[in-house]
């Protein structure tokens, strides 16, 4: 069990360690930047070893507060013999991927929602019944009879509004009873994503530009993780309850239903040579929509894998060659689901903005009806409003 005094000489010799090795390999540190992580590297991984084998050691009964006071027959005779723990678990490391990695489904299905695609199959229910389509005993046909049927046993889809109002703050349905629509989730998950393509961006340029391609404000990891760790932070007090059990339904019936969409008998009915021409027709013939198929079906695609990521460890990387490597697993990824989100009036890019200020994360005061109040300037507007209608 560490003592103030070893302490307090643990973290000066590992100074005096990293101060020697810097002024001994100066030179090659100039010439060969990747080194310096290494060393970096290397040293803090000695000195995590020595902290996660002294907070393994059990502290005595009272934890220590005899020794501390002066009391009793292990009375310390100066606080550098007295016992000082190393700290508690870091806050960034407690969360559960599978509760992220929910949130992610929980994205792609609403911008499935948004496209239409359940409405499209209740509308091709509705002509079913009343018999004004040249359907009867097709594999589409029998398809939509088992959609209805099953209807009872699913969530609604007032269940399926309230969960994306809870999660993302999106549509405009009512938050679940004792809980609250979380209204900073647009603004945090798009801030994450181009401070992503912000980071790729200056890394090209920085390939180009040599001499300042280990400038630690051109492509900061830190500010990358930063906002990475805020937008997981939101969501982990958001992605408790019955969220993990309704996207697994919900993927199914998203799948059932354009297996309907999909099906011979359908696609005949319509003229039409995939599930997705099928859908585009009821929308534009019944429902006389502009189509954003292409855009919201990839902000779905991109934007789960985005949160995937964000699940997983990788974030809390803190060796640059390494961070770097795993963060290109969503570079394209954020560039295209910031462009879709440009192309839908969702989302902008910007090249100055590196810190989302605190402030910028509460809602805009906006009518029931999704109008602005008066004296909010409309280019001040949050990109959420356009995410209130369904």
């Amino acid at each position: 069990m560490a003592s103030e005094k070893d302490y307090q000489g643990l973290y000066d010799r590992i100074a005096a360690l990293r101060e020697q090795v810097a002024s001994r390999l100066s030179s090659d540190l100039v010439s060969n930047p990747s080194l310096a992580d290494a060393i970096t590297k290397q040293i803090d991984d000695m000195l995590a070893s020595v902290v996660d084998a002294d907070s393994r050691i059990p502290p005595p009964p009272d934890k220590g507060l005899s020794q501390l006071a002066g009391v009793g027959p292990d009375a310390a005779k100066a606080l550098g013999a007295t016992r000082i723990p190393q700290g508690v678990e870091a806050y960034d490391e407690t969360i559960t991927s599978e509760r992220i990695i929910a949130v992610g489904d929980m994205y792609y299905l609403w911008q499935h929602e948004k496209i239409g695609v359940f409405r499209a199959v209740q509308k091709l229910q509705e002509l079913f019944k009343a018999g004004t389509v040249r359907l009867s005993s097709g594999p589409g046909a029998f398809a939509l009879y088992q959609f209805d049927r099953r209807d009872v046993l699913r969530y609604t889809k007032e269940d399926r509004l309230a969960a994306y109002r809870r999660i993302f703050g999106y549509g405009g349905a009512p938050a679940p009873t004792g809980s609250r629509a979380n209204t900073d989730y647009h603004k945090l998950f798009s801030h994450f994503v181009h401070q992503v393509t912000l980071f790729w961006r200056d890394k090209r340029i920085s390939d180009v530009i040599r001499e300042r391609a280990y400038d630690p404000s051109f492509g900061s990891i830190a500010i990358v993780r930063r906002a990475g760790l805020d937008l997981r932070n939101n969501l982990k007090w958001l992605s408790f309850g019955h969220l993990n059990v309704l996207r697994v339904e919900v993927m199914q019936l998203l799948e059932e239903a354009f297996k309907i969409l999909d099906s011979d008998d359908v696609k005949r009915l319509f003229g039409a040579d995939t599930g997705w021409d099928v859908l585009e027709e009821v929308l534009i013939r019944y429902f006389n929509e502009r189509l954003v198929t292409s855009p919201r079906q990839r902000m779905g695609v991109t934007g789960r894998e985005v949160l995937r990521w964000l699940a997983q460890p990788h974030i809390l990387q803190t060796t640059r060659s390494q961070f770097e490597t795993l963060l290109l697993e969503i570079a394209e990824q954020s560039e295209e689901w910031l462009t879709s989100a440009q192309a839908m009036g969702l989302g902008k890019r910007t090249g100055s903005h590196r810190v989302l200020p605190w402030d910028q994360t509460q809602p805009t005061p906006i009518k029931s009806n999704g109008r602005q109040k008066a004296g909010v300037s409309p280019q001040r507007a949050p990109a959420r409003e356009f995410e209130y209608e369904l």
